[in-house]
């Protein structure tokens, strides 16, 4: 069975130098600080690769992110995988559930989860499943 949850969430995102010293200043790497709020309540930590364009509204990036914590009342972590592109400001955004990845009470999880910002605010999106508990 699918679940669905929304909640907020607070990210803070840090520059971090990129591994290649002649990189080209439209590339960029960011450690990401999350806090999720709601029936995922949880902390989540990664790593952001980032590409700008000389357009205005376009860029890309990918993301690996861990978040641990409780999901609907169940203990452990998972690692969602993002990829995000915009092209003239349309955006499409993919963050998916590495299979695998759930620990704790989280294994077997997958799933998919879309993020909104409205106003400066995030928000969540996330549609679960877990095995059914025996």
């Amino acid at each position: 069975m699918t679940h669905t949850i929304e909640g907020p969430f607070h990210v803070q995102m840090t520059p971090e130098p990129l591994a290649h010293a002649d990189a080209p200043p439209q590339l960029g790497r960011f450690r990401l600080d999350k806090r999720y709020e709601g029936l995922l309540d949880a902390v989540g930590r990664g790593e952001m690769l980032s590409a700008r364009t000389f357009v205005e509204g376009s860029a890309g990036y990918v993301a690996i992110e861990r978040v641990v914590g409780m999901l609907d009342g169940k203990l452990g972590s998972f690692v969602l995988q993002h990829s995000g592109v915009m092209e003239r400001g349309m955006k499409r955004l993919f963050l998916e559930v590495v299979p695998d990845s759930g620990t704790g009470q989280l294994v077997g999880l997958s799933g998919r989860m879309g993020i909104d910002i409205a106003g400066g605010d995030h928000f969540y999106r996330f549609e679960y499943t877990l095995p059914e508990a025996e």
